[in-house]
């Protein structure tokens, strides 16, 4: 049996003076006092009427401290609800009515509109955390006792929900067990060769399966070090690179510090490691890499529902466009989309995934569960792609028009429903076209009443505040009709080959 992934955590520490977070100005959190705060951080929840199983849902920006809320939450057998901070209070709302959390712990600037959403969803509490890590939820745990005995739980136990798009309907939140998490954070540990020695560069956000668990975790597990940078900024990651072995990034970290003068082969040879997730890295970044550095990036593929699938070889060929093989423990087959049929070595295909990474299932939906799973327990990722005669993964495109863009998931339903509610549109498509920093750029083409005037600029200020800054179009373009089949449908495909070049 697994236990409680944050005992897990603690039995890797060998020593509670070893460093655990060095933050960007310098100072040092040990392990020890990431017990001592941890401790403190599950007394309050528990105060706040937290008890194993409830939600704690958190939008407060990237701090030591809502990363120890994460670990607190677990030592409290509760489940943990990152939420992007881009997030308006309409779509927060959506995720607090849908996940019922006991407690919401938002930014200080926002808590008036979050207190009235939690009022009239029935949640218990709200609490504060800022930019600088205090806040109401902080005041009350520094009174706290520093012990704190944590909760049991199984390996089919949540410890986390995270919220994905579709291209149809709203996010779903992908239940994560302790056995989820424990497991692939042991794999990727020893695949990707981790020990106590290592020293992790974090400028990843952790609303995000990448930041959270894949870089948090597998340092945890291996009893390593971070050092935690509030966001991306190149010359800060330049400034701490001397301190760091490994670096886990997405393609857009990689597009700019390639234009950083100061990244060179000199200063990346200390440098053990970096990993590219999240969205699919361009052969040219990474070739342009390599011949820059002397490092060849290693490329990897997961998902909210499963962690990390794949991975390319820490020993071994790292090649470009290409997601690696299996990870140990994990199956991975490419089968046709429809029958489910498995398909042979080469042919393209639905990818399906299978291991104690995939997650359990959508919260609350039952019946959107059962229709991405094989009766067999493969997942049904969505992926299109396929396995060449080395046993490579090729990820080809998207079965469905989901754009990722920096990293995060964007439905094009929901982006379109807004810009359709505009007064002077008649109807809209959005994809996603070939973007350089972010791997695809959201891309609005757009029909507009007769005799309209709106431009794209105005077009899109229209949108701000309706969705996240994410999910607002980078281009809008004007069309006088959508291509369509001659079943109606709207052709994007047709749409995304017209725009392909946009944005180079």
């Amino acid at each position: 049996m697994i236990m409680n992934l944050f005992e897990t955590i603690r039995s890797r520490i060998a020593t509670p003076a070893r460093p655990f977070i060095i933050r960007g100005d310098g100072t040092t959190l040990s392990y020890g006092d990431m017990l001592d705060r941890t401790g403190q951080l599950a007394n309050a929840l528990v105060l706040a009427g937290v008890e194993p199983g409830d939600r704690v849902a958190a939008q407060v920006e990237k701090t030591v401290e809502n990363f120890l809320l994460y670990l607190a939450t677990l030592r409290a057998g509760a489940v943990y609800l990152p939420l992007n901070t881009a997030y308006t209070l309409a779509e927060l709302d959506y995720f607090i009515g849908d996940a019922e959390p006991r407690l919401v712990v938002c930014d200080p600037g926002k808590r008036g509109g979050v207190a009235d959403i939690a009022k009239a969803r029935g949640v218990a509490s709200v609490e504060t955390l800022d930019a600088n890590g205090q806040g109401s939820l902080i005041d009350v745990a520094m009174k706290a006792p520093r012990d704190f005995a944590d909760v049991p739980r199984d390996d089919d136990d949540l410890a986390a929900i995270l919220y994905t798009s579709g291209t149809t309907g709203r996010s779903k939140g992908a239940m994560l067990t302790h056995r989820n998490l424990s497991s692939n954070a042991e794999t990727l540990r020893e695949y990707w060769r981790f020990t106590e020695n290592d020293i992790l560069l974090h400028a990843l956000p952790i609303y995000h399966t990448h930041g959270l668990f894949v870089a948090g975790n597998t340092v945890m597990l291996a009893g390593g070090a971070m050092i935690f940078l509030p966001k991306f900024d190149a010359d800060e990651v330049m400034r701490h690179l001397p301190g760091a072995t490994t670096m886990m990034g997405v393609p857009t970290f990689y597009t700019r510090l390639l234009r950083h003068p100061g990244l060179t082969r000199e200063a990346c040879a200390h440098m053990r490691l970096f990993t590219s997730g999240s969205a699919p890295l361009l052969a040219e970044t990474h070739d342009e890499f390599r011949l820059k550095t002397g490092h060849a990036i290693l490329e990897r593929y997961g998902m909210t529902e499963t962690n990390m699938n794949t991975s390319n070889p820490y020993d071994g060929d790292r090649i470009a466009g290409t997601v690696g093989f299996p990870l140990p423990g994990v199956d991975v087959r490419i089968a046709e989309p429809e029958s489910g049929a498995v398909l042979p070595q080469g042919e393209i295909g639905v990818i399906e995934v299978r291991g104690p990474n995939v997650f359990p299932g959508y919260w609350r939906m039952p019946e959107k569960t059962s229709a991405e799973f094989r009766p067999d327990g493969f997942f049904i990722t969505g992926d299109v792609g396929k396995i060449d005669e080395r046993g490579y993964v090729h990820i080809v495109g998207r079965a469905k028009d989901l754009i990722i863009t920096g990293g995060f998931n964007v439905y094009p339903k929901e982006v379109e429903s807004e810009i359709d509610a505009l007064p002077d549109v008649v109807e809209s498509a959005v994809i996603g076209c070939p973007h350089p920093d972010f791997g695809e750029g959201v891309t609005a083409v757009v029909v507009l009443k007769k005799d309209s005037i709106a431009d794209e600029k105005a077009l899109i200020a229209n949108l701000e505040g309706r969705l996240a800054r994410f999910k607002l179009p980078k281009r809008v373009i004007f069309v006088d009709d959508l291509p369509r089949n001659t079943m109606g449908k709207v052709q994007k495909n047709v749409l995304r080959e017209r725009n392909a070049k946009l944005y180079t």
